[in-house]
């Protein structure tokens, strides 16, 4: 059964909110990862409206894609390449205003202008990231990165 989402507020920090609130009541105990993560892409992609929004889980020396909504994308990202892999090799979230002017950007598709990758830590370790992109210019901010975090510390017990 297919289930939907009713988010409520106006501003980002209220979406966000609601948000991630209703993911905790849909994915209940759900315990398949794939399935988790693909209704939380959904469910950012219907909240917002990015132009991409998908998860990178790492697999050896690699990050291979996972569940995404939008166009077709990099299949796999190696340590410390484009905004992905630099956001794995130094354990932190990046914000991106303009992607190109981002030293070694992996331009999957030209109307990405802005992009943000959150981490998923294990303890100390990076198991997978949150990539997001939009098609305007400096579309993330420090809110994004806040509720995202807290999304992503909150999917890491899945994994």
């Amino acid at each position: 059964m297919a289930e939907s989402i009713l988010i409520e507020g106006t501003t980002r920090s209220e979406k966000y909110e609601s948000l991630l609130n209703q993911l905790k009541i849909l994915i209940g105990d759900e315990q398949d990862l794939i399935s988790i993560l693909s209704n939380t892409t959904a469910a950012i992609k219907e909240t917002f409206g990015f132009f991409w929004i998908g998860f990178y889980i790492v697999r050896g020396e690699v990050l291979k894609l996972g569940p995404f909504q939008g166009s077709l994308a990099c299949m796999e990202i190696g340590l410390g390449r484009g905004v992905c892999g630099t956001s794995w090799k130094n354990k932190e979230t990046l914000v991106v205003p303009n992607v190109d002017e981002f030293p070694g950007h992996i331009a999957c598709s030209s109307l990405s202008k802005s992009e943000i990758v959150v981490p998923i830590l294990k303890g100390d370790t990076v198991i997978a990231v949150l990539d997001i992109d939009s098609t305007l210019i400096a579309d993330f901010t420090e809110t994004d990165a806040n509720y995202l975090n807290q999304l992503c510390q909150w999917l890491s017990i899945y994994f």
